[in-house]
């Protein structure tokens, strides 16, 4: 006598179940191995072309004129020259925007001003240079007291400040803008002996700058 096995609709049920969840852990799995793999290839890229941020050095700076009118109002003039290289040998940069402008004891002194877009290649240095404006620029009012203090004391000192925004490239490949600032400090002879204009400060000097 044979018998006969029959399988109930809820059995077969369960079965299908089990084909599609098996199925899907497949899938998962093998997504799962496939983007592991593109996030260490691209965490290799980034550890072997990791780019290193510009560097900026200030060569030479210039008061022309540091005066006030009224008690608070000040009318500025300065120029200066950074010299800007890139440390890598594998990645260029785009500097996309460049705003300087002067400050002393935290004060702006100057209005913006800004330089034009470049290139710079591997490890490539380039010299930039801007002047500086300031008419009728209001500044705190112990402004023209500070001043008086620095030139009793013989000298002055002003930072020279460059924000922008730059992007990296690797090849063809261009990446997002970043923010950058660099800061220069810049000190000058500012005695009651000292020339009027321009006071000057020809000392190369290293410059921070943050990315």
């Amino acid at each position: 006598m044979s018998q006969v096995f029959s399988k109930s609709p809820e059995h077969c049920a369960k079965q299908g179940g089990l084909t599609i969840d098996k199925s899907y852990k497949k899938l998962f799995f093998a997504f799962s191995a496939f983007l592991t793999i593109v996030l260490a290839f691209i965490f290799l890229i980034w550890l072997t072309l990791h780019p290193a941020k510009p560097q900026f050095a200030l060569r030479e700076a210039d008061i022309y004129q540091l005066s006030l009118s009224g008690t608070h109002l000040l009318n500025s003039s300065i120029q200066f020259t950074l010299l800007s290289r890139n440390p890598n040998k594998k990645v260029g940069i785009y500097y996309d925007e460049l705003q300087a402008f002067a400050a002393y004891k935290g004060q702006q002194i100057t209005f913006d001003s800004f330089l034009p877009p470049f290139y710079q290649g591997h490890e490539e240095s380039n010299l930039l240079t801007t002047s500086l404006q300031g008419t009728g620029l209001p500044v705190a009012l112990s402004f023209g007291y500070e001043v008086e203090h620095d030139q009793t004391a013989g000298r002055i000192v002003l930072n020279l400040k460059v924000n922008g925004k730059l992007r990296w490239k690797v090849g063809t490949w261009v990446s997002g803008r970043y923010r950058f600032n660099v800061n220069c400090v810049s000190v000058m002879s500012f005695g009651p002996n000292a020339p009027t204009a321009p006071l000057s400060s020809n000392q190369a000097a290293q410059c921070s700058t943050a990315v």
